[in-house]
């Protein structure tokens, strides 16, 4: 099954990715990964891009894509595989299926994980980060025995510029933005499919294989 999962920062795409291409037995491909994997791997790729990394600058679509197209010509992509993160736009959208064209196939479906932007600011707001070893705490899901110091070293407990509140509706309305129009795109194409991504993780997970079931042969 060829799958993509889009959702906001929050949303706890990570998480069911893992889940979800582990259940599915198909590799789950993050641009997070490719870039790591080409970076590390010092390919001609992955030097351009650290280019731009070590800039500052965003690494360009093309340079993503070739990335993109690289990971799923490899050998365990062909039966299948979870892309999260990939396409984040409209024209990336484009690229991969007729990229998926060239490859023979096309996607099965795309996994929209539904978030209200209130909740999505409670789970990260609520998240406080230790200094010295770098645990990630929740004021509310996974508190510190005593507020402000970390159980595991003892630590300074911070919340991090990306975990306030402003930062992270900054964000979330580039990601509506961007992401608005390749939600519409995706509906069009008939494959699209909306998944509440609030509750529990397993709850989360097993609605996003019901929604799965729909779309498999």
């Amino acid at each position: 099954m060829r799958v993509v999962l889009v959702g906001p920062p929050g949303a706890g795409k990570g998480t069911q990715a893992q889940f979800i291409a582990s259940h599915l037995s198909i590799p789950k491909i993050s641009t997070g990964d490719i870039f790591r994997a080409n970076v590390s791997g010092g390919t001609e790729l992955g030097k351009l891009a650290k280019e731009y990394m070590d800039r500052g600058d965003l690494v360009p679509d093309e340079v993503t894509v070739a990335m993109v197209r690289d990971r799923l010509s490899e050998d365990d992509a062909q039966e299948g595989f979870l892309l999260d993160g990939f396409p984040r736009n409209v024209p990336q959208a484009e690229v991969l299926k007729k990229m998926l064209a060239e490859f023979g196939t096309g996607l099965d479906v795309v996994l929209n994980l539904v978030v209200e932007d209130d909740e999505v600011v409670r789970r990260l707001a609520g998240r406080r980060t230790c200094r010295s070893c770098g645990k990630v705490w929740h004021v509310v899901f996974d508190p510190p025995t005593v507020e402000g110091v970390c159980d595991a070293c003892g630590g300074e407990l911070f919340q991090r510029d990306d975990d306030r509140e402003e930062t992270i509706r900054r964000r979330l309305e580039v990601y509506q933005e961007q992401t608005a129009p390749l939600i519409s795109f995706y509906a069009d194409e008939g494959i699209l499919q909306g998944v509440d991504a609030t509750g529990p993780v397993e709850e989360i997970t097993q609605r996003s294989m019901s929604a799965l079931r729909r779309f498999a042969d």
